[in-house]
């Protein structure tokens, strides 16, 4: 072996014995936590936590805003639909709270960004038209019956300025919300199809390896 052959060894093993340090490793901890899919169960506890924000928020918004001063019946129509907005939020902290168990037993795939993907896409489908659904049916008829047409100020109030129906939000509410989940679902399921057709084929692919390199 020439000088120059053993001189490039011993420079490539002091390479990698430095390579070894923590300055070079430091930041293993993030790049498994990237690398094994944790990053997507983020999102779940993110979303599950925002749920028992959220009605806090509406709250100290409508506040701010002086919308109680306008009557008792305004005072009373918003904390009915407040209440129901609480119930939805719950669902939904449980939802995402309960869905959260799925990535762990998709990580364990070759392809794992799409099916993922389609299962956060379907869980905030089902999450939005619950919340859609339940606020429209439950808070827009005790709205409706404490401020009748009036109720299309409150639901901009809070933010579902987009279900201006009156009291027919009260049916119009549960059939967007149902609608909203299918679309949603219907989206992640294609999603998933893709994902599930590249799995089988690298798995055919490598089977028909392994039986190759056997005969």
């Amino acid at each position: 072996m020439s000088d120059l052959e053993t001189g490039g060894n011993e420079g490539k093993k002091k390479f990698e014995k430095m390579a070894g340090g923590p300055f070079f490793v430091f930041s293993k901890p993030y790049l498994e936590f990237l690398g094994k899919g944790k990053l997507f169960n983020f999102v779940y506890y993110v979303m599950a936590a925002a749920n028992l924000v959220i009605p806090f928020v509406i709250l100290y918004q409508v506040i701010d805003s002086g919308f109680f001063s306008y009557g008792a019946k305004y005072v009373f129509a918003f904390i009915f639909v407040w209440l129901s907005i609480v119930f939805a939020c719950w669902i939904g902290f449980q939802l995402w709270w309960d869905r959260r168990k799925k990535v762990v037993n998709i990580s364990n795939s070759e392809f794992i960004a799409t099916p993922i993907f389609s299962e956060i896409l379907q869980t905030f489908g089902e999450w939005l038209g619950t919340l859609v659904g339940i606020v429209g049916a439950v808070g827009g008829l005790i709205a409706s019956i404490f401020l009748g047409n009036d109720v299309n100020y409150l639901f901009s109030m809070i933010g579902l300025g987009f279900m201006r129906f009156g009291i027919l939000t009260v049916i119009i509410g549960p059939v967007i919300g149902f609608f909203i989940i299918i679309v949603f679902r219907f989206l992640a399921e294609q999603l998933r199809i893709f994902a599930s057709l590249a799995n089988n084929t690298k798995e055919i692919a490598d089977n028909i390896k392994d039986n190759a390199k056997g005969a």
